[in-house]
C-alpha cells in the first residue's frame, strides 16, 4: 500500500493574464544559501507603459494570486512588486476607467467588488506580504502598498493620495489604513491635499520598514538628491527631514539627478534580507502574530468597504466622470478639470445633467 500522499489543490482558477507575472524564487538562509523545496512568491504588476496601473483582468489576477500564494506549501513569504524604476503601481487604469466605467456606476460596482476582493485577499494572505516599492506608490497603488505587512522602498519612489484632485475618494483602503499607521492628521492631509511625499518621509512616518539609495553616480549609490536626507530645522524650528527641495536647490538636484543611473540592487538584498530572516520563524506562530497586527486595518476595511463601493459606483455619473475623462484627454501638463468654475457653477444651482460635464473640462487635449 502506498504511503504517499495525494495533495489536493485549492486554487479557484489557474494565472494567466496580460499585465500580471508570477514567478516563484528559491528561499535563501541570511548567508545566501539556497535551500531546497521552499521559495519565494513574487507578484509582478507588469504594465509600466502605464505605470503598473491595474487593469480588471489584472486586478482578477492579483486576486488569484495571492489565493495561490496562500495555498502553496513550499512558500516562505509574498514579495508584491512591479516591473521597471518609475512606478510600483499608480492606482486604477485611469485609460479603462475614463472610457469604460465613465457614466457606468453598475459597471463600476462590479468592477469595485473586485477590487474589494483584491485588498481583502492581500490582508487575508496566508503568508507574510512585502511590497518592494520599486518606484512611485500612488493612488489605488499606494492603498495596496497599505494593504501589505511590510514595505521596502528605493529612495526615488514617491508616495500619495490622487483621489479629490481626481475625482474620487481615497476609500480604497488610504482613509482606513493610513490613521493607524502614521496617526490622523498626517492621514487627512495626505488624502484631502493629494501632495505627493519622498520615500525619506514615509520612512520616518512608520509607512515603511526600510528604505535604500537607487541613485548611483560615477559608480557610488547617494541618497535621492531631491529630498532633505539629513535632519535639518527649518525657519520656525521643525525638523524638515524628508521634505522636497525647493528652488535652487531642486535645480541643482535635478541636474544631478540627470547625471546618474538608477540600480535597484540594494532594494533586492534588502528585500532577500527580509525573506530570509522570515525564514528563520515558526511559519504557524509568525502568521498568528502578522494576523493579530492586520486587526486595525482589517476591522476597519471590513466595516467600511462594501459603503465605499456603492458611493463610487455612484460618483462615477458626477466627479469621477469628469476627473477620469479629464486625465485621460488633457494634454500632459492639464490633467485637472477647472475646480473653481465647477465650484461657481454648482453654487449656481447647475445640475450635473447638461453641459458641466463639458465646461470644465482641460481646455487642451492629449495628442493622439
Amino acid at each position: 500500500m502506498s504511503t504517499t500522499r495525494q495533495l489536493k489543490n485549492h486554487n479557484l482558477a489557474e494565472i494567466t493574464v496580460p499585465g500580471l507575472k508570477i514567478e516563484k524564487r528559491p528561499a535563501r538562509t541570511p548567508d545566501g544559501k539556497t535551500v531546497a523545496g521552499l521559495s519565494n512568491y513574487w507578484i509582478w504588476l507588469d504594465n509600466p507603459g502605464q505605470y503598473n496601473s491595474y487593469t480588471t483582468d489584472m486586478v482578477k489576477g492579483i486576486i488569484l494570486a495571492f489565493r495561490a500564494a496562500s495555498n502553496s506549501r513550499d512558500v516562505n513569504c509574498v514579495v508584491f512588486t512591479a516591473v521597471g524604476d518609475k512606478a510600483f503601481c499608480s492606482g486604477g487604469n485611469t485609460k479603462e476607467y475614463a472610457e469604460y466605467y465613465a457614466g457606468h456606476p453598475q459597471e463600476y460596482r462590479q468592477y469595485m467588488r473586485l477590487f474589494n476582493d483584491m485588498v481583502s485577499a492581500i490582508l487575508a494572505c496566508d503568508k507574510p506580504v512585502i511590497c518592494r516599492v520599486n518606484g512611485m506608490r500612488i493612488g489605488g497603488g499606494q492603498e495596496l502598498g497599505l494593504a501589505c505587512d511590510f514595505s521596502v522602498a528605493q529612495d526615488l519612489a514617491r508616495f500619495g493620495q490622487a483621489g479629490p484632485k481626481h475625482g474620487s475618494a481615497p476609500i480604497g483602503g488610504a482613509t482606513d489604513f493610513l490613521p493607524p499607521v502614521i496617526g490622523a492628521d498626517r492621514a487627512m492631509v495626505a488624502c484631502v491635499m493629494c501632495e505627493p511625499f519622498s520615500a525619506h518621509k514615509a520612512h520616518q512616518w512608520g509607512m515603511l520598514a526600510d528604505v535604500v539609495p537607487a541613485l548611483k553616480i560615477d559608480g557610488k549609490f547617494v541618497p535621492n538628491p531631491l529630498v532633505e536626507t539629513q535632519r535639518i530645522t527649518d525657519d520656525y524650528g521643525r525638523i524638515v527631514y524628508g521634505d522636497f527641495k525647493t528652488g535652487d536647490a531642486a535645480k541643482q538636484a535635478k541636474a544631478l539627478l540627470a547625471k546618474g543611473t538608477v540600480d535597484l540592487s540594494l532594494l533586492d538584498a534588502k528585500v532577500e534580507e527580509m525573506c530570509a530572516k522570515l525564514l528563520l520563524t515558526f511559519p504557524e506562530c509568525t502568521i498568528k502574530t502578522i494576523e493579530e497586527l492586520r486587526k486595525p486595518k482589517l476591522e476597519a476595511w471590513n466595516r467600511n468597504k462594501e459603503n465605499h463601493r456603492a458611493w463610487l459606483a455612484l460618483n462615477m455619473v458626477t466627479e469621477g466622470r469628469s476627473g477620469f475623462t479629464a486625465f485621460n484627454e488633457g494634454d500632459k501638463d492639464d490633467r485637472e478639470i477647472d475646480f473653481v468654475l465647477l465650484r461657481q457653477k454648482l453654487a449656481a444651482g447647475q445640475a450635473w445633467v447638461g453641459p458641466l460635464h463639458d465646461e470644465i473640462q482641460p481646455k487642451n487635449k492629449r495628442k493622439p
